[in-house]
C-alpha cells in the first residue's frame, strides 16, 4: 500500500551572495477558528517554519501548539517595530518566518503597516489567505450572503471608534443589502440607531464563529442588541443584517444556474 509522504511547500530560497532573491516571510490566515479552516498551505508552511509570530487569542491555540517551531511569539502587546525586527532579524538570519493572522489577513488585519517596513528593510513578502469568520459565519448560520431577489451584493464594513472617526453604515444600511458588521459588538446599540433600514430587518449577532464556544442570537433592529447583552456577548462577534439571516427563510427566487 502506497502512502503519502507529508506534503511540503515550496519556500523561497534567501539571499546568498550571487543570489539575486531576497529573504522572504510569509503571512498566513490562520482561518476563523476551528483549526481545520486554516488552508493546506498554510499549514505546512507551520510545519516547515523556524519561527512563529501570532496573533495571541485571536488564533487558536491548537494550531500554536502543533506548530514546531522552536522560536514562537505572542504578538498581544507587541509594538509594530517590535515585532518587525524579530521578523527581519531571523529571516536574515535565513530562518523560515511565519506570520499567523486570524481569518483572513486581507479583512482587518493591519498587515500593510507590516508589509511596507519589511520591503523597505529589503524583505520579500508572501500571503496565503485564510477562511475569513465572514465566511465562517455564513457557515454556522447556513446562510447565503448573495441570494437572487434578496440581496446581490455584500457590505463589509466596521462603525467608528478608538481608530476610525466617521463610518457609512448609515448610508450603507439604506441600500437594502447583506451587512456584515466587524469590531462592532462593543458598539451595538450605537449601529442599532445609525441603521436606516426597518425595524423588523432581521439581524444575527454570531460571537466566535466555528470556535468550539461558538454562540449565536438572532433578533431584529428592534430588538437584537438586548439579546446579544443577555446573551452575554460583549465582544469579538460580527453582526450580519438584511433578509438573508430570516429564521423563517428568505423568500428568494431560483437562479438560472440549475435551470
Amino acid at each position: 500500500m502506497k502512502t503519502n509522504s507529508p506534503r511540503k511547500v515550496r519556500i523561497s530560497a534567501y539571499y546568498t551572495p550571487g543570489n539575486e532573491k531576497m529573504p522572504t516571510i510569509y503571512i498566513v490566515g490562520a482561518g476563523c477558528g476551528d483549526p481545520g479552516l486554516i488552508t493546506v498551505k498554510g499549514k505546512a508552511l507551520l510545519d516547515q517554519t523556524d519561527v512563529l509570530i501570532y496573533a495571541g487569542s485571536l488564533v487558536n491555540p491548537e494550531l500554536v501548539d502543533a506548530c514546531p517551531a522552536p522560536e514562537k511569539y505572542d504578538s498581544w502587546g507587541m509594538k509594530l517595530a517590535e515585532m518587525t525586527d524579530i521578523m527581519i532579524e531571523a529571516a536574515n538570519a535565513g530562518k523560515t518566518v511565519v506570520r499567523l493572522h486570524s481569518g483572513d489577513p486581507a479583512l482587518y488585519g493591519a498587515i500593510i503597516e507590516q508589509v511596507d517596513i519589511l520591503h523597505k528593510a529589503g524583505i520579500d513578502v508572501e500571503r496565503v489567505p485564510g477562511v475569513s469568520s465572514f465566511f465562517g459565519a455564513a457557515a454556522s448560520l447556513g446562510i447565503q450572503y448573495t441570494l437572487k431577489g434578496v440581496s446581490e451584493s455584500v457590505i463589509i464594513t466596521r462603525p467608528a471608534g478608538k481608530t476610525l472617526e466617521e463610518d457609512q453604515i448609515a448610508e450603507f444600511s439604506a441600500l437594502g443589502q447583506t451587512m456584515v458588521i466587524f469590531l462592532g459588538t462593543e458598539h451595538l446599540e450605537t449601529i442599532m440607531a445609525k441603521l436606516q433600514c426597518p425595524q423588523e430587518t432581521p439581524l444575527a449577532v454570531i460571537y466566535h464563529a466555528t470556535w468550539p464556544d461558538e454562540k449565536i442570537v438572532r433578533g431584529t433592529v428592534a430588538d437584537i442588541a438586548q439579546k446579544a447583552r443577555d446573551a452575554g456577548i460583549e465582544k469579538t462577534a460580527l453582526i450580519i443584517i438584511g433578509d438573508v439571516v430570516n429564521p423563517d427563510g428568505p423568500s428568494y427566487t431560483h437562479s438560472h444556474l440549475y435551470g
